[in-house]
């Protein structure tokens, strides 16, 4: 597992962004995802759990309360590629810069890794994200995806596979 050090960033209007996995509210990453978000609602607390522990995480947090308002998690090897995905800010914090200064504090923290490409999907935040840089796909018909039904994801004994276009494609 590759390790980097945890890094605080500012970001608009009293709030801080950290890469430190201790300051995270795992339970209300996983109520903001599982309840809200079109990507990955009705996700179960232990498939959230591994996704985190497998992912560099970045919450945003007021810095006078230290209350979470937002997340962000990147898969990535720290060398070529990176994923970025399950971005959220919360409802009552929209509006303020948050998630653009959440995007470009995923930039700016993988910068010095010298990925190849940072990925991402959205349905309808492009705008968000082409503030910091990102571009939609010139090239889409290079792109594939490997989506599995909820029987195949379950593992060894899950009853057969069959592939299927899943509305989570992402890591």
């Amino acid at each position: 597992m590759i390790e980097t050090a945890d890094r605080t960033y500012p970001a608009p209007d009293g709030h801080e962004i950290s890469t430190d996995p201790a300051r995270l509210d795992r339970a209300l990453v996983h109520h903001w995802l599982s309840t809200d978000a079109y990507w990955a609602l009705g996700r179960d607390r232990e498939r959230q759990e591994r996704a985190i522990d497998g992912s560099l995480n970045f919450g945003v947090y007021e810095t006078t309360s230290g209350r979470q308002v937002g997340y962000a998690r990147v898969v990535t090897d720290h060398a070529t590629f990176g994923w970025l995905c399950d971005v959220y800010i919360d409802r009552a914090a929209r509006g303020r810069g948050l998630g653009a200064a959440l995007a470009a504090a995923v930039r700016d923290h993988l910068a010095p890794s010298g990925l190849r490409r940072i990925m991402l999907a959205t349905e309808d935040a492009h705008g968000v994200y082409e503030r910091v840089g990102f571009r939609r796909i010139t090239d889409p018909e290079k792109w594939m995806a490997l989506a599995v039904t909820e029987a195949a994801a379950a593992g060894p004994g899950a009853e057969h596979h069959t592939p299927a276009v899943d509305s989570e494609l992402a890591p």
